[in-house]
């Protein structure tokens, strides 16, 4: 990824005509690249409910989003390595780091037969950020002139020149601008999504590799059904028949319909299979570094969770958690305890962040600062953790649980949702009465993207509500640096007064854990921990 980020933050033109690998020659990752040759089997793989309907800037949790990357293409898109390639894009330009001229190719339409045109893209972007609309990625619209956390207001700084071309005018230089607009936030909408946009969210009409199969193609709460879009041109173009995203309440159930042959393609493995998944799908079995970041968030104003006595505990709860011992009997291999806020498999990580020795297990410290809080306001209560079993959490949350217990002598407890999309809503809806798990799968290859959209003041993935100013202002000159390296420097910065802040406790690094049935060939996980499901083939 370090090739990327230097091409990326390349003084003026970054992307123009970057790896347009129809011939495989960049990207060498696709079906054909590979030698494999077309199929058209339809492929099966395990998914979640998607929070909320399908709407790219009010998406931020994988389940939906995992379909609008095969259902949309933005400007750019990532590939497995996360380098980044012009997707509708024909150049992205810029002179100062402030304004970028983008062009987009001709002749491209959504699955309507709408054509693809800047006001796609234009639109999209001002009906996400609109306050009043609410949306959940809004937050990355900030940085663009016009937008407003405080009234609603248009995105000044975008400007239509023609059907292929627009302006953006960001309100200080920043050079990894580019960088992030593969993240599905800045995706393209048709006119239809602005007519109806609750009709639309169940039916999404995309432009990308993949579109529903049909009106109610989305059965909820069972699965979504994709069958290639044969007016695709990008260079992602499927090489099955289409992808069955079936939606589990267990990632042990989905597990076992891979052993079954009930299901090819499974990205995640229960912790109850660390031991054994290996074993049982041999070279067929995934288990690679990923940007994936794990946590716990404790709102900012929770009781005893605020002010001097807030940082107090959050750092006793720190420290009472043996995140060495957990790795080792839960995870087996497959995770590895936090050093910092972001992920090693980012360009600019580091793991020697002052202040990061709060990570380290510390019964000793952890009863020190809590009998310190204590003496502020005496605890009384139960700490609980919210979590969803949905997703494999039950064996770490109890194990986390209980070495917050034992440690600090205090009651403490998991607090189990069933379904992902449902403990989402809580968080969303600020009805969390304790702490809640939370994590990040990167949007884009940045530090800045495991710190901004999580602990900038009104971010959108922020749901603790935190609020430094003086972390904010360094996001803000880690932004408008004049290279990745200077910007992974202030970024790392930033990450001391998280440290000190603790507004989420960092647990540990995910492994992509994963695999398919012999039913499938050419299957890859990218460097985001997602399949590269357009390059999978599969026997009709």
């Amino acid at each position: 990824m370090a090739g990327v980020a230097a091409s990326i933050l390349a003084g003026s033109l970054v992307l123009a005509a970057c790896g347009s690998s129809g011939d495989g020659s960049e990207t060498a990752t696709g079906g054909a690249a590979t030698g494999g040759a077309a199929s058209g089997g339809i492929i099966t793989a395990n998914s979640n409910e998607p929070q909320n309907p399908l709407i790219p800037t009010n998406t931020n949790e994988v389940g939906g989003g995992k379909i609008l990357d095969l259902v949309f293409e933005g400007l750019v898109y990532y590939d497995a390595e996360g380098a980044v390639h012009n997707g509708v894009a024909e150049s992205i330009e810029t002179d100062d780091s402030q304004t970028y001229t983008i062009k987009i190719k001709e002749g491209l339409t959504f699955t309507d037969g709408t054509p693809v045109t800047s006001s796609s893209f234009v639109d999209a972007w001002n009906q996400g950020a609109l306050l009043s609309n609410g949306h959940l990625s809004s937050y990355f619209f900030e940085p663009i002139e016009g937008f407003s956390y405080d009234e609603d207001s248009e995105l000044t700084g975008l400007e239509v020149v023609d059907d292929t071309t627009f302006t953006v005018k960001l309100k200080q230089p920043e050079a990894d601008f580019p960088l992030r607009l593969g993240y599905s936030a800045f995706f393209p909408l048709p006119e239809a999504a602005f007519e109806d946009p609750d009709a639309f969210g169940e039916n999404p009409i995309g432009n990308g590799p993949y579109k529903l199969d049909g009106e109610g193609a989305w059965e909820h709460n069972v699965g979504i059904d994709l069958v290639p879009n044969e007016d695709y041109q990008g260079d992602r173009t499927p090489q099955n028949g289409g992808i069955s995203l079936k939606f589990y309440e267990t990632q042990d159930a989905a597990y076992s319909d891979l052993l079954a042959g009930n299901l090819d393609v499974i990205d995640a493995i229960p912790d109850s299979a660390f031991g054994s998944f290996e074993d049982e799908l041999g070279d067929r079995a995934i288990n690679q570094p990923s940007a994936v970041f794990q946590s716990f968030t404790i709102h900012t104003e929770l009781e005893h969770f605020a002010g001097e006595e807030g940082q107090l505990r959050r750092q006793a709860i720190s420290h009472a958690i043996n995140r060495e011992e957990i790795t080792d009997a839960i995870f087996q291999g497959t995770r590895t305890p936090a050093q910092d806020f972001t992920s090693p498999v980012i360009d600019g990580w580091s793991g020697d962040i002052p202040g990061n020795e709060v990570l380290q297990y510390d019964p000793e410290k952890a009863k020190e600062l809590w009998a310190e809080a204590d003496a502020i306001s005496p605890w009384d209560g139960t700490f609980t953790l919210a979590y969803n079993t949905d997703g494999g959490h039950q064996a770490w949350v109890d194990a986390t649980m209980n070495s917050i217990r034992n440690t600090l002598g205090i009651e403490a407890e998991g607090n189990p949702y069933a379904l992902f999309a449902d403990l989402r809503k809580d968080v969303t809806d600020r009805k969390m009465t304790g702490a809640f798990r939370t994590g990040w799968q990167a949007d884009y290859p940045g530090l800045g993207n495991f710190l901004g959209p999580l602990y900038g003041t009104g971010a959108g993935s922020n749901d603790g509500d935190y609020s430094n100013p003086e972390f904010d202002a360094l996001l803000a000159e880690a932004a408008t640096a004049d290279s990745v390296e200077a910007s992974s420097e202030i970024y790392n910065k930033a990450q001391e007064i998280l440290f000190k802040d603790l507004p989420a406790i960092p647990l540990w690094y995910s492994n992509v854990t994963g695999g398919s049935a012999d039913t499938v060939d050419n299957v890859e996980f990218g460097w985001n921990s997602v399949p590269i499901y357009h390059e999978i083939t599969k026997a009709e």
